[in-house]
């Protein structure tokens, strides 16, 4: 049966664009591995392609070739296998001067970061076909994929030589929205609660091919205790080979990674040094870009504090999970899931990760509180006490939405199986929250409390502190 896809429409029109132009276009479309960008492509041109080549994971150049000869004979044009990429394009040229369709001739090269062995020549190669040729036609298409992010950058969207400002059009493929995975659930047959969707997410993130592994047959806890705890689980041993495939000397963008997991709020450049032990130079900032590029972490900054006080945290729903409960878990018990329901830590864990689910959905955030359309900065705030002051506690705000219209949103996101009641205990906190932002920032702006949570706030005497609501289903929409 043919699968139909899930949203995806912006990308849809995007490459409906490009196919219908009347020049030869270069595509690249990136994004983080198991996202679905090769399922996206193969599905818009319905698998008619050209020609079509994927890369094979840790091979030499010469079996990369050898598959190109491969390829090349399953498209009707039997070659020798090339000695080398400058033939190998020369013969794929030759093959598309013969080719006959109308419309554009569309070539996808899959995988491409994979094509580029050690001592390779296929850069140089490529660069040589689309300069000299391809891109003086009018009938070409040709569409670049990787999950390797950063090598899809530097070589082709940031290419200083011959390739430089040659791609016509970028599609960077992000993870679905909870919306997008709710559809995609249900397409499977998969009828679940949106908590039980919600707290799905927070794990696999909306990644299609974790998404693929459930089982509709079992519950939310079932397929998370068969998917990762039980022993040969389908994903039990996803992480090495995530960080593998995406990263040269993966291991220290894994020390990066694990150091991170082990700070909520995150850390700064230097911390992650003193943490990882890592030398403080070019390769760091390497590591953190592709990281970031990856959208395994995220940069940001606390409130009124400037760039050099970048924080990183890690944001990859599949790594943090993997770190809290996978990595020293795996089969001990292969219904881990099922049986810690009550545990404090994992409580703990669901309020801390539905926070970064909140952040990932600021768009549908934003439309629920009403304020789509307002120019707004995001950030985080903390206060430590200080020696000598007089307050009892210290304060942290995890997200600060600052509005252009003169409004600061202070944001509390709690996730709770039922309406979230605000007590007398709870009531102070908040206050000295406010209070201590206030005087901290000194800002003149109107400060709002918003509660974002699952299923809405209790109303008792405390509530009406509460000057905006967002719930779950928002999230969905």
């Amino acid at each position: 049966m043919e699968q139909k896809i899930i949203g995806r429409e912006y990308e849809f029109g995007l490459l409906e664009q490009v196919l219908h132009s009347s020049e030869s276009e270069l595509v690249v479309v990136y994004g983080r591995r198991r996202v679905g960008k090769t399922f996206l492509v193969n599905q818009f041109f319905d698998n008619r392609f050209a020609f079509k080549l994927t890369g094979v994971y840790d091979k030499p150049e010469s079996i990369q070739l050898e598959r190109f000869a491969m390829q090349m004979e399953e498209y009707g044009f039997p070659i020798d296998v090339p000695d080398n990429w400058f033939k190998a394009f020369d013969q794929l040229k030759n093959l598309l001067k013969q080719t006959r369709c109308d419309g554009k001739k569309v070539v996808f090269i899959d995988e491409m970061p994979w094509l580029d062995s050690v001592k390779s020549d296929f850069v140089a190669a490529f660069e040589q076909f689309w300069n000299g040729w391809a891109s003086a036609e009018n009938d070409i298409l040709l569409i670049a994929c990787g999950s390797a992010t950063s090598w899809m950058t530097d070589k082709l969207l940031a290419n200083q030589g011959g390739l430089f400002n040659r791609c016509s059009l970028r599609i960077f493929v992000r993870p679905f929205t909870l919306r997008e995975t709710e559809q995609y659930l249900l397409s499977k047959g998969i009828v679940w609660t949106r908590y039980d969707i919600a707290e799905c997410y927070m794990i696999m993130g909306g990644i299609p091919f974790y998404l693929k592994q459930l089982n509709p047959q079992l519950s939310y806890a079932q397929n998370i205790d068969d998917i990762f705890f039980r022993e040969k689980g389908l994903l039990w041993d996803e992480f090495n080979h995530l960080y593998d495939t995406l990263f040269k000397q993966p291991q220290n963008h894994i020390a990066v990674v694990e150091a991170l997991s082990k700070k909520r709020m995150g850390l700064t450049r230097n911390e992650i040094i003193e943490a990882t032990k890592l030398h403080d130079n070019g390769n760091l900032k390497v590591i953190l870009e592709n990281l970031v590029n990856n959208e395994f972490i995220r940069p940001y900054n606390y409130f009124g504090k400037e760039r050099q006080d970048t924080i990183y945290q890690l944001t990859d729903f599949y790594s943090m999970f993997y770190f809290s409960y996978v990595k020293n878990n795996y089969g001990r018990d292969p219904h881990y899931w099922s049986n810690s329901i009550d545990d404090p830590s994992r409580r703990s864990w669901a309020g801390y990760t539905f926070e970064q689910l909140c952040l990932y959905h600021l768009e549908q955030l934003k439309r629920a509180m009403g304020i789509a359309a307002v120019q707004c900065n995001v950030s985080s705030w903390f206060h430590k006490l200080a020696e000598g002051e007089k307050r009892t506690r210290g304060a942290q705000i995890d997200l600060i939405i600052d509005r252009r219209d003169r409004i600061i949103n202070l944001c509390e996101m709690k996730f709770s199986i039922n309406e979230f009641s605000i007590d007398k205990d709870y009531d102070a906190v908040l206050r000295n929250k406010i209070e201590t932002f206030r005087e901290d920032s000194k800002t003149k702006k109107a400060l709002q409390l918003t509660m974002i949570t699952t299923y809405g706030v209790k109303r008792n005497m405390y509530s009406n502190r509460v000057q905006s609501e967002v719930v779950l289903d928002d999230l969905f929409l």
